[in-house]
């Protein structure tokens, strides 16, 4: 797939992030595009900023990744809306982080995670691939993670719901290119494997869990944080709650606003890679060397020599301290 001209393209999680930027970009590069996202406050800001042509079809559906119904209905109002029998491309990219350990498992948190991420990619595959098989040449590309091929974010913080998610997208992209090359080949298959990547992920993650974001955090929340900043050696045992909220929702901006790497850079990066038929797309230059790092020395992958190394070359921000989400 060359180029995107006349393409039917899908994307999960267009309202904001990188999920937007693929919308805007594929909109800019004359693709048909049906986007869907939990807002659609954000769909409406990014449908103007997509500024489709007059003969471009651009359709904004609700939907909650994580319910296969949902799905479904998202893939029905596409078929009616476009009038189409196929689409081209498949972008599987809503996401949500919450971190959160296992042996003190908190389940809702747990579940919610593992449930858009993991599940929202095989019910957006389940729901989509007959219409990727039904055209003359189609692509789906999951988002993965660093933490597909990295299950830490630093020694203070577990990240066993997201990181769990992100293995099982990777693990099963992977199995797809040898079936879709067996049972269509004429399909392609990508996995995403993002570094820091200026996305609202951490926002739209607290706001997954309270209605107010990371400001409406409960007071179980508040305390689960404070530990973790305590752990990490900031100084919080003073801070009020309040005080612990406003960190936390500064954090989750930062993670936005400092990235090394733009949603709109990393929404190049990935259709580029689609173009050259990769099926192994990283992104960001932090996602390169923490992989060629990994790859060196796995065994010591989570031992606090790894984590110096990290921290001695700027990877993922280690050089400062652990951010908090």
């Amino acid at each position: 797939m060359e180029n995107f001209e006349g393409k039917m393209a899908v994307v999960t999680g267009g309202g904001t992030g990188m999920g937007r930027e693929l919308v805007c970009q594929l909109i800019a590069q004359g693709a048909h595009v049906a986007m869907c996202d939990i807002s659609t406050e954000n769909m409406k800001e990014t449908a103007n900023i997509a500024d489709p042509t007059s003969d471009q079809r651009l359709t904004s559906h609700y939907c909650d990744v994580s319910v296969e119904s949902e799905m479904n209905r998202f893939r029905d109002e596409m078929v009616s809306e476009h009038g189409i029998d196929h689409i081209n491309l498949l972008f599987n990219n809503a996401g949500i982080m919450i971190t959160g350990d296992f042996v003190n498992i908190d389940r809702e948190k747990w579940d919610k995670t593992f449930e858009v991420c993991w599940y929202g990619v095989y019910y957006g595959c389940l729901a989509f691939m007959p219409f990727l098989v039904a055209s003359d040449e189609g692509h789906v590309v999951n988002t993965s993670s660093i933490n597909g091929f990295w299950a830490s974010i630093g020694p203070n913080r577990p990240h066993t719901a997201y990181s769990a998610a992100k293995f099982a997208v990777k693990g099963f992209t992977e199995a797809l290119v040898t079936d879709l090359r067996l049972n269509a080949p004429h399909v392609k298959a990508s996995v995403v494997m993002p570094g820091h990547v200026g996305t609202s992920i951490a926002l739209n993650s607290h706001k997954a869990r309270n209605q107010n974001g990371a400001l409406g955090m409960t007071k179980d929340e508040v305390d689960a944080s404070r530990e973790l900043m305590a752990k990490a050696g900031e100084p919080v045992s003073n801070l009020t709650d309040d005080q612990i909220r406003e960190l936390n929702h500064q954090s989750a901006l930062e993670f936005r606003d400092n990235a090394p790497t733009t949603a709109a850079q990393a929404a190049n990066i990935i259709l580029d890679g689609v173009k050259a038929q990769q099926w192994r797309i990283l992104v960001g230059e932090d996602a390169g060397m923490l992989d060629q790092l990994v790859r060196e020395n796995p065994e010591e992958a989570y031992d606090d020599d790894f984590l110096k190394k990290l921290r001695d070359r700027s990877v993922l921000g280690f050089a400062r301290s652990d951010q908090n989400s």
